[in-house]
């Protein structure tokens, strides 16, 4: 394996970046794998406050979390892409409706692992092209923190909310890694631009941030909904409303996004919507896989998604979903029927 020296690439970075925009990106910036330092620390405090919640993945795996240039040493430069997935709507809009289901914006469309990597190999496929070298392609589901490294490349800073944002393009973003031998120089890392902003703070319904910065991801909604296992605590169940699957009320409420993008590709938005809660209740695990082929949710499984919209159903004030919820009382999953029940529940409260 050879290493390009820098003074060889400075001509090749500028095509570089005007080939990711070609390609749909909105910003391409590059830093050095031993970049973030400060990550290993930040990681275990994290950890050790249990914010991690169930995913004990971020535990089993944090000496390569907190250390990209762990995870291959050969690799000399990190390339950080950014591509947006701005909505074209108000994603807050749908709480307004109670009988509706609220689906983060990131998943109303086709899952972004595949359209992003796919757009991620062609750009490290050019470089190559350009200039003999070893490449890796990294979309969120391996031990790199994409946030981090985004902040020392410059594409953005990380917010109150803990999710990168940029003057440029907001916080609605994707975010992806291209790791390579080649030695490029890097660029200089974004500094905070929140100031006194508590925006994205003061918009969580759970309380989820113990400060600013920090998130305990045990009260977040799209861990919530998305990652943990088995039933919600009673205390949080009201404050989940109608979402059934994430949240982005912390993202729509950065003032950052005055200056967002459209989002380049067609195939993030449409296809989910918000559909009525009485209709995916009655899913079952086929019907359920058939509906969201090709779609992030999928990957939750039925019994999780219908756990969910049971929750939403109670938070609903609807009383003509009470049959609904019924149906559900006996459900082979223990954790379905839980949440069918205080469903029920709450609805015939609500009633008086």
């Amino acid at each position: 394996m050879s290493v390009t020296p820098a003074a060889d690439t400075d001509a090749l970075r500028g095509r570089l970046v005007a080939q990711a925009l070609d390609e749909g990106f909105v910003s391409c910036r590059i830093c050095r794998p031993d970049a973030v330092p400060d990550v290993p620390e930040r990681l275990q405090a994290f950890v050790d406050a249990g914010y991690h919640g169930q995913m004990a993945w971020m535990a089993d795996r944090m000496a390569w979390r907190g250390n990209p240039a762990a995870l291959w040493p050969e690799a000399r430069s990190v390339i950080m892409l950014a591509e947006s997935y701005t909505p074209e709507y108000d994603p807050t809009e749908v709480l307004n409706h109670p009988d509706k289901a609220g689906v983060s914006v990131y998943a109303q469309g086709r899952d972004y692992h595949d359209i992003v990597k796919k757009r991620l190999k062609r750009v490290a496929r050019w470089l190559v092209a350009q200039e003999p070298c070893e490449v890796k392609v990294f979309v969120d589901t391996a031990p790199v923190p994409e946030k981090a490294l985004g902040q020392a490349a410059g594409l953005g800073w990380q917010g109150k909310h803990t999710n990168l944002l940029s003057r440029d393009w907001g916080n609605w973003a994707f975010l992806g890694a291209i790791f390579t031998t080649l030695d490029f120089t890097p660029d200089t890392a974004e500094v905070d631009h929140c100031g006194s902003c508590r925006s994205c703070l003061t918009a969580c319904p759970t309380n989820a941030f113990p400060a600013p910065y920090q998130l305990d991801a045990r009260r977040c909604i799209s861990y919530l909904t998305i990652e943990h296992n088995g039933p919600v605590d009673l205390e949080l169940r009201s404050k989940m409303g109608n979402r059934i699957y994430g949240c982005d009320d912390c993202l729509a409420a950065c003032p950052w996004n005055k200056f967002a993008v459209a989002a380049s590709d067609l195939r993030y938005h449409g296809g989910v919507g918000a559909p009525d809660l009485a209709e995916l209740a009655t899913l079952d695990d086929a019907a359920f896989r058939l509906r969201f082929s090709g779609s992030p949710i999928k990957r939750i499984g039925r019994n999780r998604f219908i756990r969910n919209v049971l929750y939403a159903i109670g938070n609903s004030g609807q009383a003509r979903l009470t049959p609904v919820a019924q149906g559900l009382l006996d459900d082979p999953d223990a954790t379905v029927a839980d949440a069918a029940q205080w469903a029920v529940a709450r609805l015939r409260e609500n009633q008086g």
